[in-house]
């Protein structure tokens, strides 16, 4: 792991007085510092209710460099409840049965805690992914049924074959983790060479599958729910809106105060001065 990227989790894990900051995305992959950091800060005391995560935006001065980082709080208590599929959420699982690591803990206990969270939202990911998936096939294909279903369930707009590039270039992440999640999660399987066969009771497949029908017809709800949500406690919106619009269109957008506090209300003025800027250039 890059180790701004380490300094920078250790800096939110103390100010937050968290027990434990993941990082996970495509910058842990590539060790890159540009762009956004994506990081979870898990929280002491017991699992919140209503809408989680809060979402805030940070950009920090490291040797003379700005890193900026996009940044989810929640408290382990529901990180770990998600996690294990315990509740109506799919995103937990799904997002950290990808490449993720532990950026900074309290002390290892916790960080025992949170691989094990992990090892469950692997687990979560992995009996659907054998109820939704083949018979038997190659483990990519697997995972390929996993991401496809999720990608539908949510709110978002991703290209075709989006799952195959998620495998794809976490190749060594991928290769060994359904067999080894198989076992951890007591599902007998064989393998024949590249293929695997899952010997699931059709009682548990079907259960499973009911268990993710629930959550699929509720997945794109949440996810409106959350967007409005953010449009009022997004802590740092103005500051990462202002960021992505000069990154993509080379026009640097002031923050001011007004701008900085209700950044939805003035995106209309933000996009008619990148407009007019657009056209003098």
């Amino acid at each position: 792991m890059d180790s701004a990227a380490r300094s920078f989790a250790a800096q939110l894990g103390e100010e937050a007085d968290a027990m434990a900051v993941l990082f996970y995305g495509s910058n842990l992959r590539t060790g890159a510092r540009e762009g956004v950091l994506d990081f979870y800060v898990l929280l002491p005391g017991e699992a919140e209710t209503g809408m989680w995560p809060r979402v805030s935006y940070r950009e920090w001065d490291h040797q003379g460099e700005t890193l900026r980082a996009k940044i989810a709080t929640m408290t382990m208590a529901k990180f770990a409840n998600a996690a294990a599929g315990k509740s109506r959420d799919t995103t937990i699982w799904a997002r950290f049965v990808q490449p993720s690591a532990l950026a900074w803990s309290r002390d290892d206990a916790v960080g025992q805690s949170v691989n094990e969270a992990v090892q469950a939202a692997c687990m979560t990911a992995a009996r659907l992914a054998v109820a939704a998936g083949p018979p038997c096939s190659a483990e990519k294909d697997f995972w390929r049924a996993l991401f496809r279903a999720t990608y539908k369930a949510e709110l978002r707009v991703e290209k075709p074959g989006r799952e195959d590039s998620i495998i794809d270039l976490n190749v060594a992440h991928f290769d060994g983790l359904l067999a080894a999640t198989l076992a951890a999660a007591n599902i007998p399987y064989s393998q024949n060479g590249e293929v695997i066969t899952p010997m699931m009771p059709a009682g548990e497949r079907r259960r499973i599958l009911r268990w993710w029908h629930r959550r699929r017809r509720l997945g794109k709800p949440l996810n409106i729910a959350r967007l409005v949500r953010a449009t009022r406690t997004f802590d740092g919106a103005g500051r990462y809106a202002a960021w992505k619009v000069e990154r993509h269109t080379g026009v640097k957008v002031e923050i001011t105060p007004w701008r900085e506090s209700h950044p939805v209300l003035a995106a209309p003025g933000v996009l008619w001065r990148v407009w007019r800027a657009k056209r003098k250039g």
